[in-house]
């Protein structure tokens, strides 16, 4: 059954326009209405302090403030009003360390380009179905990046439940 993505505003950042509308037509065949483009990360910073966003969809390479330096500042609870707002990475470089900066940057989610409809669905489906609970730790503050069952897990530096910040987004 198709989620009713009506209702979500989603923030899309790139710095290249062409992306922007294949990333908005997309969206727009899942049924969103309000979409907010930026073409670089203060332009998305902006838009993040006068609208109210429920996804972020960032690119990882761009001029200036790169995806990775957008997603640091949106978790920074001294900046920004909602730090919990799910982030959907887009890269073309989707090597795994890529994958591993962009997730302990904050990112939610990452999805490789050239993007499908599909695999941006799995990615939104995953961060309104199954949405995971905030971390903080003296370096980190995010989603929990942990995506196996934690139960299964006994060992000595498991973190205990009560370490984890709901997700109050």
């Amino acid at each position: 059954m198709p989620a009713d993505l009506s209702k979500l505003s989603f923030l899309v950042v790139d710095d290249n326009v062409h992306m922007l509308k294949i990333v908005r037509t997309i969206l727009n065949g899942f049924g969103v209405v309000k979409i907010y483009d930026a073409v670089s990360g203060p332009d998305a910073l902006e838009t993040l302090r006068h609208e109210t966003i429920d996804i972020a969809i960032l690119d990882y390479q761009m001029d200036g403030m790169d995806g990775l330096e957008l997603i640091k500042y949106m978790r920074d609870e001294q900046r920004m009003e909602n730090p919990y707002i799910p982030i959907i990475m887009l890269s073309a470089y989707s090597e795994k360390s890529r994958v591993m900066q962009a997730r302990d940057q904050g990112a939610t989610e990452f999805c490789a380009k050239p993007v499908t409809a599909t695999d941006l669905f799995r990615k939104i489906r995953a961060v309104v179905d199954r949405a995971r609970p905030f971390v903080r730790t003296s370096i980190f503050f995010g989603p929990d990046r942990r995506r196996h069952d934690p139960d299964k897990y006994k060992g000595p530096e498991r973190r205990s439940d009560d370490q984890a910040q709901p997700n109050v987004a």
